[in-house]
């Protein structure tokens, strides 16, 4: 595992907790979908990097 796909996977991470925090505070849906699409990408990026598909 390298280095920067620990950091992604940990913003990715970071990012998803924001999303489940968000949402229980009754934040608006558009910073909800923002946040949940950075975790997203952030995580995907992770794990194509750890797979070696994405370099």
């Amino acid at each position: 595992m390298t280095g920067l796909s620990t950091i992604l996977i940990v913003v990715g991470l970071f990012l998803a907790g924001g999303v489940y925090s968000f949402s229980k505070q009754g934040m608006p849906r558009g910073v909800i979908v923002l946040l949940a699409g950075a975790s997203f990408m952030c995580l995907v990026a992770g794990v194509l990097r750890i797979q070696g598909i994405w370099e």
